[in-house]
């Protein structure tokens, strides 16, 4: 985890330091309480694999449970606090190292860390005197009434002079602000996830053949994760085979891979904390028909459409209507709308006609979760509604369009249970956005290729 001497405590130091200077410019001071997630049960002795809390992480870099950050927020200073598990030979022997209070600051970068059983004791000395408190308003109930206790042995103090916090603030709209633009560190790790992820597809589309089923596609994903590096998939890889190619959040199953079948694979690795998110779509025999051909060709245009407007100066929908122009227009030029009955490309969107080929959005922001956090309108308009966000260097989002076309009596044959969406994950600079996840081939040619000349 965090033993080597390269931890960029910098880093996190200074998100601790713009984070205190959002609560001074909002309320003047404030007591910032983050608890990190708890683990989770799985079954009879066994829980599942620990993952961090993402805005604990954002802050401290520090991937154990058990642990609470508290920052003290003055006009003049900020002061963090981490509370930890402390060291236990005997559990250390079970379940790993642990990195101790006693060595916390120096490693982390932190002020002052205690054990995480001296937390009720601690927490109402921090509170007391302060006006404001910065906490999660998602807190669980458990979390919540440990609040108002801390709380209410400050109020029990009142006779002595003690004065205890008037206002609640919600902690994570500060944070979710400020991790919706990625710094040169953040960025870096992504780059990195998205070669990672790309290696994982492409060694899935070379090993693709027909007789095997979804989860053997999905071991090789898996393979080449963690072979790379990775610590673990940022989410459930979706690996769907003919039909299941229509259902949007198909898990890898049992599925046999069929000759003249299409294959769609979404998935992406979390490396350092970090998510990538990519989709592609080929032919499990490594040649596409002329109907999936057209399909696929609808679909990477209406990505490329988006991709050109993901920059600055366009607003986050603006890939999504760009997207949706492309393929409203293919749905109608292939016969799957009716032009006759809907009409023009305008008509087919405003009536929704597309819905049933195109029924998700383009885009969502990616960062340190897969469907990363940040508000999608702008904060700071006070019109209603708010309008879409406005693109911004070093925002990361996803660009993937998709038509999804289910066996119907009214739809030709030759499409029936073709599924194609194209993803790719796109960093906005001052130019061009940048594809991070474009390792892996994405155009027609490119993927036949691939898939007939294995390496």
């Amino acid at each position: 985890m965090i033993q080597t001497p390269e931890f960029p405590r910098d880093i996190y130091a200074s998100r601790r330091t713009r984070l205190a200077q959002s609560i001074r410019h909002q309320s003047g001071q404030g007591v910032v309480i983050l608890e990190t997630a708890g683990e989770k049960y799985r079954n009879r002795d066994s829980d599942f694999p620990y993952r961090h809390d993402s805005d604990f992480y954002y802050l401290t870099g520090f991937s154990e449970p058990g642990a609470t950050l508290v920052m003290v927020v003055s006009k003049e200073s900020s002061q963090s606090i981490l509370f930890c598990r402390p060291k236990d030979l005997e559990r250390e022997i079970w379940d790993g190292w642990r990195l101790g209070p006693e060595t916390a600051p120096s490693t982390l970068g932190i002020d002052v860390a205690f054990a995480n059983t001296e937390i009720n004791q601690k927490l109402p000395e921090y509170l007391s005197n302060q006006s404001a408190v910065y906490a999660r308003l998602s807190n669980t109930a458990e979390q919540n009434q440990q609040l108002q206790n801390w709380l209410a042995q400050v109020k029990s103090q009142s006779r002595i002079g003690l004065t205890s916090p008037a206002a609640l603030f919600d902690i994570e709209t500060i944070i979710h602000e400020m991790r919706l633009f990625k710094d040169a560190h953040e960025i870096q790790i992504m780059h990195q996830a998205g070669k990672i992820a790309a290696q994982g597809h492409m060694r899935a589309m070379q090993s693709s053949r027909a007789g095997l089923r979804e989860y053997h596609l999905e071991a090789e994903l898996l393979h080449a994760f963690r072979h790379a590096g990775a610590q673990s998939v940022a989410y459930n890889s979706i690996v769907a085979s003919g039909a299941n190619a229509c259902v949007l959040h198909h898990r890898a199953g049992n599925a046999e891979l069929k000759d003249g079948d299409l294959c769609l694979i979404d998935a992406g690795c979390e490396l350092d904390g970090y998510a990538s998110d990519i989709t592609r779509t080929f032919p499990i025999n490594g040649q596409f028909s002329p109907a999936q051909k057209a399909v696929y060709e609808i679909v990477l245009a209406a990505q490329e459409a988006a991709i050109a407007v993901t920059k600055i100066g366009y607003d986050f929908q603006a890939p999504h209507d760009a997207a949706l122009k492309i393929i409203t227009q293919g749905l109608l030029d292939l016969g799957l709308i009716n032009r006759q009955t809907i009409g023009s490309v305008d008509n087919a969107i405003e009536t929704k006609a597309y819905q049933r080929f195109y029924m998700h959005r383009t885009s969502h922001w990616l960062g340190m979760d897969v469907h990363d956090v940040g508000s999608y309108r702008e904060p700071s308009s006070k019109s209603s509604p708010q309008p879409w966000r406005s693109l911004q260097e070093n925002m990361v989002l996803t660009i993937e369009p998709g038509i999804y076309i289910r066996k119907s009596d009214d739809i030709d044959p030759q499409y029936w249970d073709i599924g194609i969406r194209i993803e790719d994950d796109a960093l906005v600079t001052s130019a061009e956005c940048e594809l991070m996840s474009r390792d892996v081939p994405v155009k027609v040619s490119e993927i036949e290729y691939l898939m007939k000349h294995p390496s």
